[in-house]
């Protein structure tokens, strides 16, 4: 037996707050009969739970796309610094959502967050080879030898390979860098390893999904209609 506000958020319908106000004005059912009270105990498993008259399915699966802003950490709870999950609205806490992947505290950009473990998983793969952009400001110019060098797979300083990657260079002390791994500072160490250390970065693109002109700070929800096999790597 389950609590039926408890039931209802599980299920996406509204946070907490919202339902238990739903519920004392009559809009909600369970077997036909009208629920008084958040506190109404029903057996997920057999009780036919509506809505103003629609029935309730599972949780519903988010897929929410962050424009992160510098200063954040990836990370649910941190004791020292803001965290991401300090920016997802209200809304949809009660769904849970969790970063995929993640970008440190330092680089802005596109930072993905679902409900949805196999979706999350898919995402971040190495076999799904789902491509990351990243827009860098460096020091020094890229040139055609480390365009070679990222197609070849950079070997970091600490002797890890990456996967061979694309450096497309911006003119000068600018370059878009396409990765399908998440290494540890990739991007940052990949770029330092050819003598040009990042300045600035930004992650623009995963897979299909562009971060487009999503204001800093500000999160949209992502249509799974959005989703194709270059994002999901199905």
């Amino acid at each position: 037996m389950q609590r039926l506000d408890k039931l209802l958020s599980e299920a996406g319908v509204a946070s907490r707050k919202d339902l238990k106000a739903m519920i004392k004005a009559g809009r909600v059912t369970v077997d036909g009969q009208t629920a008084r009270t958040p506190e109404t105990k029903v057996d997920e498993t057999t009780a036919r739970v509506c809505v103003d008259g629609q029935p309730v399915g599972r949780q519903r699966t988010v897929l929410l796309m962050l424009h992160k802003p510098a200063g954040y950490v990836t990370s649910t709870d941190d004791p020292r610094d803001k965290t991401v999950m300090e920016l997802i609205p209200d809304r949809y806490r009660y769904l849970k959502p969790m970063p995929v992947g993640r970008l440190d505290k330092e680089t802005e950009g596109l930072l993905l967050f679902t409900n949805d473990g196999q979706l999350a998983h898919r995402l971040l793969s190495p076999r799904s080879r789902v491509w990351k952009r990243y827009y860098a400001e460096h020091e020094g110019q890229a040139g055609p030898e480390d365009v070679e060098a990222f197609a070849a797979g950079i070997v970091l300083r600490d002797g890890d390979r990456c996967l061979p990657a694309r450096l497309l260079p911006q003119g000068p002390g600018k370059s878009l860098v396409e990765v399908c791994e998440g290494k540890y500072h990739q991007v940052r160490r990949m770029l330092a390893s050819r003598g040009m250390p990042v300045t600035y970065l930004r992650r623009v693109a995963e897979g299909s999904l562009e971060l487009g002109d999503l204001p800093i700070g500000q999160i949209r929800e992502v249509a799974l209609r959005e989703l194709t096999a270059e994002t999901t790597g199905l």
